[in-house]
């Protein structure tokens, strides 16, 4: 399977008449795109587990892309969601790929953003791990135990739900709130008796740890990554985005066809050994489309799940995260 033959940028902009990009900018020619008063820069944000991105980075077809409309890459890498969407919040990025979790608890905070697209669910790319010789064997045996997660993340809202379908309530437990380097070592020392985390640090810690994975998120949740845009930057440069999801599909359908050659090219990147990341890639479905009310729907029961747990401090309503006419 090619690298260049995915989704156009025009089945982009016309899937399901959802499309960000269809709604911010008709779509118009790179002559007359170029010559408009748009970016000259496009800021995106990622993390080094976002395999997606970090090898769209590292093949430069986005810039190649860009070039012709005068328009420079620049990319900053973040430890994690959260402090992704800081840089979003604070206008340091204008775009980025994030979990479920920290959408809502950037618009709790006021961030202006907008929703461009989601990851079809991959449940089984996050999951809670325990030592080899725990007593815990169920999702229940977590009451009263010290669980380590990155709070904010994809797996807060995970570990919640988890407990909740299991008859513990979130305050019965420890959250012992570290990023995943700092959550590794606090688990590896026996610290904390559980970890939420996602891939590749997720199947790194089952293969070097021997670390159990209690449950992953089947069932449980559906685990939408999400590409959001800073909403000022969407509102004027809807084609750029258009752009860098055909891209960024592409990049998604060469993975799919090539697991093997994708984690070698990540393994340098990524410090991990290359079956570990082949093993996390097989995990995440590659697969992106234009958000929808369905997934919008989805946001709010996580949205009004933590107002009642008071991990965010107000009500929010998750489609005013979409742009006007979409969703």
């Amino acid at each position: 399977m090619s690298r260049h033959s995915p989704l156009t940028r025009r089945a982009f902009l016309a899937g399901a008449g959802a499309s960000l990009a269809a709604a911010a900018l008709p779509v118009v020619s790179a002559s007359v795109f170029a010559a408009d008063a748009h970016a000259k820069e496009f800021r995106i944000g990622y993390q080094k587990a976002a395999s997606t991105l970090v090898l769209l980075k590292a093949h430069g077809t986005l810039e190649k892309r860009l070039a012709p409309l005068g328009i420079a890459v620049k990319w900053t890498e973040f430890p994690a969601g959260p402090q992704l969407l800081e840089g979003l919040n604070v206008g340091a990025i204008d775009f980025g790929y994030v979990g479920e979790a920290p959408p809502v608890f950037a618009q709790a905070a006021g961030a202006n953003f907008v929703y461009t697209a989601y990851e079809i669910p991959t449940p089984h790319a996050e999951g809670i791990l325990v030592h080899p010789d725990a007593p815990i064997k169920t999702l229940a045996d977590l009451k009263g135990k010290k669980i380590a997660l990155n709070k904010g993340s994809d797996v807060h809202w995970f570990l919640v739900a988890a407990l909740q379908k299991n008859g513990v309530k979130f305050n019965e437990i420890q959250p012992v709130y570290l990023p995943p380097a700092d959550a590794r070592a606090a688990f590896e020392r026996g610290a904390v008796d559980a970890w939420a985390i996602w891939d590749p640090f997720l199947e790194a810690a089952k293969r070097q740890s021997n670390a159990r994975l209690l449950a992953d998120a089947e069932g449980i949740v559906s685990h939408h990554q999400f590409f959001l845009s800073a909403r000022p930057f969407a509102q004027q440069n809807g084609e750029v985005l258009a752009i860098a999801m055909d891209e960024i599909g592409k990049e998604g359908e060469w993975v799919r066809g090539h697991y093997s050659e994708a984690a070698a090219q990540l393994a340098p990147i990524q410090g991990l050994d290359a079956s570990v990341i082949e093993s996390g890639l097989r995990h995440y479905a590659h697969i992106y489309k234009p958000v929808d009310a369905n997934v919008l729907a989805e946001q709010q029961r996580i949205a009004d799940t933590f107002t009642e747990l008071r991990l965010i401090p107000t009500k929010i309503v998750t489609r005013d995260a979409a742009l006007a006419g979409k969703a």
